[in-house]
């Protein structure tokens, strides 16, 4: 097989398993990148590689470790909430539902409390169904180890996990319904769909005006959004293009110059919107085209 068809078969897998490490679109390519050049220079010494896809994946997992732990320090300094980059883009049709479910932005969060290790011991287990002695080699331990870690790991998940029951033509249809009352500045048919214990999660990493913390409860986000809307219309107003949003319900926000100055991630139960998560700061945009400043609107929406 050519190095570029070994590419094609086995980035797919990398990057899943270093974007749900990391929870960074531009550092989990630039880890797959480091995997695949130290592939290539293996291969050109003509020293064996007896599984590449074995190989890659236990790179890309080490690369990803190493670089969370230098990331949650930075993470530490961060100015407000540290939310995920984005993607939006649907799911594989191959990934199953556990794969699939664990790219929504509520679990990537969710998944900042473990340790480097935990997290790598529990989703090589837990979501890509790696053997607990595959897994145990990746990360460099012993199986009853592993079998430790994942434990762990996955005592906390679901403690803290939220489970929502909705079909994916349900959630969206609530989606295109609750961004079009926001856009049209309709306060009682958005908080409508708003649960009693909505949770609004802002990051602008201090580059741009977000919320500085979580805002929770119906009355408080709807008050938010309420006030937000106008300054946002004034300033010519915003589009949103409904869509996936690391597999969830969600959309992009776009500025009248068609610039791309926001992402929206919704998470939706028992037919309302259970937690909004706003990524506004620019950096974390940069693998989308064409992007916008949302400070600029709300300058001069003021």
């Amino acid at each position: 097989m050519s190095t570029t068809d070994l590419y094609d078969e086995l980035r797919p897998r990398a990057f899943a398993i270093a974007y749900r490490m990391l929870g960074s679109v531009s550092e989990a390519e630039d880890v797959v990148q480091e995997a695949f050049l130290r592939l290539h220079r293996t291969s050109r010494r003509d020293e064996e590689i007896v599984s590449p896809r074995a190989y890659i994946a236990t790179l890309v997992t080490r690369l990803a470790i190493d670089q969370l732990r230098s990331a949650r320090a930075r993470r530490e300094q961060y100015v407000g909430e540290w939310l995920p980059e984005p993607l939006a883009a649907d799911p594989s049709p191959d990934e199953h539902a556990e794969t699939a479910d664990s790219l929504s932005l509520a679990f990537l969060v969710l998944l900042e409390s473990l340790s480097p290790k935990q997290r790598a011991a529990f989703l090589l287990r837990e979501v890509f169904q790696y053997p607990y002695g595959e897994v145990a080699e990746i990360i460099g331990t012993d199986v009853d180890g592993t079998r430790h870690l994942v434990a762990r790991a996955r005592r906390r998940v679901r403690e803290q996990r939220p489970r929502y029951h909705a079909t994916r033509r349900q959630r969206r249809q609530l989606a295109q319904r609750f961004f079009a009352a926001v856009e049209q500045g309709d306060l009682r048919a958005f908080e409508e769909l708003l649960a009693q214990d909505v949770a609004l999660h802002g990051d602008g990493g201090g580059k741009v005006p977000a919320l500085g913390r979580p805002v929770n409860g119906r009355r408080r986000v709807a008050h938010v959004l309420a006030a937000v809307v106008p300054v946002l219309a004034r300033a010519g107003g915003v589009r949103f293009h409904v869509t996936e949003v690391n597999g969830q319900p969600g959309a992009l926000v776009y500025d009248i110059r068609d610039l791309l100055v926001g992402v929206i991630g919704l998470e939706i139960a028992d037919g309302r919107v259970q937690t909004i998560h706003s990524i506004v700061n620019p950096d974390k945009l940069q693998h989308f085209d064409r992007v916008g400043d949302i400070g600029v609107l709300v300058r001069a929406g003021r």
